[in-house]
């Protein structure tokens, strides 16, 4: 059996944050494949829903198990928007016009509690599906700061941090998001398909 397991996205910036985050914790000789394939229409109404959209295309596509992930920001006083509507928030797929349009809409607003969430996905050829959901929280800023990461990073502070995550080194980002607390907890599942 192959032991490789396509990441289901086009967004590289993800695909090296994924293979720091999982690193060897999918086992000896696990390969993390790029994805070359169409993108699916994502009209999920979950997190979990458009995760699985994706590992599913990209199993369809390739042939291999395949990962994926859907992750937003869900801000509490907007009730949970832009939530699984965060990349496309602006209608412009720009992160700048996205963080834009939340720093607008939350103008004036004290209670600032958001929170990042993130679905993983785990399909087999066989059509099996796993996931595991995560959330990190924190508060919205009211301005950008930093310059690291994606998304919303530079208007995010996390609760467990002193800084907003875009101010975060790549490691520490690594050890504290909701991505790597997702992606830590299926890696288990993926670990056990290639040991059957």
């Amino acid at each position: 059996m192959s032991r490789a397991v396509v990441l289901a996205t086009h967004n590289q910036g993800k695909v090296v944050e994924l293979r720091d985050i999982l690193g060897d914790a999918l086992g000896d000789g696990v390969e993390l494949q790029g994805y070359d394939g169409p993108e699916p229409v994502e009209d999920g109404d979950t997190y979990a829903a458009n995760a699985l959209i994706k590992a599913r295309a990209a199993v369809a596509h390739t042939g291999l198990p395949a990962l994926a992930d859907d992750s937003g920001i869900a801000v509490d006083v907007l009730g949970g928007a832009p939530g699984i509507h965060s990349a496309r928030y602006a209608g412009t797929r720009s992160d700048a016009d996205n963080i834009a349009l939340l720093l607008t809409n939350l103008e004036g607003v004290v209670e600032r509690t958001a929170a990042f969430v993130c679905a993983a996905a785990f399909v087999t050829p066989a059509g099996v599906e796993h996931v595991v959901e995560a959330v990190w929280n924190g508060e919205v800023l009211t301005a950008p700061v930093g310059d690291g990461g994606h998304g919303y990073d530079p208007v995010f502070k996390p609760d467990d941090a002193d800084r907003s995550s875009a101010e975060l080194t790549r490691a520490e980002k690594n050890a504290l998001s909701h991505r790597a607390k997702a992606f830590r907890g299926i890696a288990p599942i993926v670990r056990e398909y290639f040991t059957e």
